[in-house]
């Protein structure tokens, strides 16, 4: 029943988005979602409460299976939205005040000064993929803010996972801070080349660096 669940959730989040994925020839040369790897760290600009689920629809099965969105206890860890977060999404649930506590594969709340990147190296270390949003709260859509960093965190602890940007146009406009009905925009999900920890590359380096792949494409999105 969970599958049916997801699949009817995921084909109705493309509907209602109408998304479009788009990848970088520099991440698969056929230049498809279904060429992207069985394991990777995922980033993406957060402007919407769809920002997550729109990734989580339009990747293909085999990785939305193994996919844990990273995302906010304080809006997810409730009620009806808990229970799709942990059931549904697969979502580990964070505390974004004090990088501490989440919730483990069972949607269960981890005990207090829990590590939240230690969590998310294991869950690295299981096979599973995960979504982060490195800005932490959301935007206005029209730009990047500056990332936290965890995203260092994780790619220099885990060298050999793939990082790849998300770059996610409109969804700022589609359901804003404060909205409730999605106004349509036309959508798009660009997933671009993975991003590397250069040899000797300190954090404020890769972080901006980061960022900067996702900023540009938003900008463009606005023109």
């Amino acid at each position: 029943m969970t599958r049916i669940i997801r699949e009817l959730l995921a084909g109705l989040v493309r509907l209602i988005t109408g998304a479009r994925p788009v990848v970088d020839e520099g991440l698969s040369p056929r230049a498809s979602v279904l060429d992207l790897p069985p394991q990777m760290v995922l980033y993406a600009n957060h402007s919407s409460h769809l920002d997550f689920v729109t990734v989580w629809a339009v990747v293909p099965r085999r990785i939305r299976d193994r996919l844990r969105p990273v995302a906010a206890g304080d809006y997810w860890g409730s009620g009806l939205k808990r229970w799709l977060a942990t059931n549904i999404f697969n979502a580990y649930l964070v505390d974004r005040g004090g990088g501490r506590g989440g919730s483990n594969s069972n949607g269960n709340s981890n005990s207090p000064g829990t590590d939240q990147i230690a969590d998310m190296l294991a869950i690295l270390d299981d096979g599973d993929s995960l979504l982060i949003f490195p800005e932490g709260t959301r935007g206005d859509g029209t730009d990047v803010a500056r990332f936290r960093s965890g995203l260092y965190r994780l790619a220099q602890a885990r060298p050999d996972v793939p990082v790849i940007p998300v770059a996610l146009s409109n969804l700022g406009r589609m359901l804003p801070k404060g909205a409730v009905v999605p106004v349509p925009h036309l959508v798009t999900a660009t997933f671009l080349t993975p991003v590397r920890l250069e040899p000797g590359e300190d954090r404020a380096e890769f972080l901006e660096r980061a960022r900067l792949c996702l900023a540009e494409v938003v900008r463009e999105a606005q023109t």
